[in-house]
């Protein structure tokens, strides 16, 4: 399993989310909490929107530990963003540690990273693969069980003609879970998935908590939201919290101890636009 963190609101360094916080994304590359396994070391990436550029996201990726990166340590320091995505791989054994799998994934404004895997990935890749389009296939570089789904919510998303954005993208994701599940029913795996998925255009963010299995054993995920987040002499928090609207990070663990990160409900979806608007909505 990974560990990832998505940031929305007022720009903030990346360093904020990934190596100042006592449980930054780094600490959680060595040391996760909420995972039996503490290591997530097979690479990491980050993407982050400069919308006065482009309204494509940058995204460096690398097959290192996070903690063992120097280069991370100083983009993060100097990086500042409104919408920032970071991730921490833990492979699925089997799948080769390389740049082209390491998360997130990018594809014009969109911005992809899961926590999680589809068990059997091997039985459903041949018919997933055919019912993409060519547009979507030949984005496709790693061999992910997590890229595939990209390709699958890219197309998806194609399909919400006449929608809003944040709609588009709530539905496509959605699609995109229930066409894993058909997938595994028709090759008979039984074995439940985790579906963690985090979507973003730098202006809506969508991200899934979801399982096939039990949802007391769903991957954690949890949502801070508040006014702003600081980190202030070796000290990171939530200005007034659940009060204000200037921040809403969602984490699969806490990066920091103060008060205000709530669990996310098993099998729903975050939803938040560019005013900081949350909704919770059923997967």
């Amino acid at each position: 399993m990974c560990r990832f963190v998505l940031y929305m609101g007022s720009p903030i360094t990346m360093d904020t989310l990934v190596t100042l916080p006592d449980h930054s994304l780094i600490h959680q590359s060595y040391k996760s909490k909420e995972r039996e396994e503490p290591l997530n070391g097979d690479g990491f990436g980050v993407a982050w929107y400069a919308p006065e550029l482009s309204p494509e996201p940058a995204v460096f990726r690398q097959v290192s530990p996070a903690w063992s990166n120097r280069n991370l340590y100083d983009i993060a320091r100097v990086t500042r963003s409104h919408c920032i995505l970071a991730h921490i791989r833990a492979a699925t054994p089997g799948l080769p540690v390389m740049e082209t799998n390491c998360h997130p994934f990018r594809y014009q404004r969109f911005s992809f990273m899961h926590n999680g895997y589809i068990p059997d990935f091997s039985c459903i890749k041949r018919s997933l693969v055919g019912e993409l389009s060519e547009k979507s296939y030949q984005k496709i570089l790693g061999s992910t069980d997590s890229e595939h789904m990209f390709a699958i919510f890219l197309d998806q998303f194609d399909k919400q003609e006449g929608q809003d954005p944040k709609t588009a993208m709530v539905e496509a994701m959605r699609e995109t879970i229930q066409r894993v599940l058909s997938l595994m029913k028709q090759c008979g795996i039984d074995e439940p998935c985790f579906l963690n998925l985090a979507v973003s255009d730098g202006t809506h963010v969508v991200v899934s908590r979801f399982t096939s299995g039990d949802p007391k054993r769903a991957n954690t995920l949890y949502i801070h939201e508040g006014k702003s987040y600081r980190c202030i002499d070796g000290v990171c928090r939530m200005e007034n919290p659940d009060k204000e609207k200037g921040a809403i990070l969602i984490a699969s663990e806490p990066l920091s101890q103060d008060p205000g990160w709530d669990s996310i409900p098993p099998n729903h979806m975050v939803v938040a636009d560019v005013d900081l608007n949350v909704q919770f909505v059923p997967c």
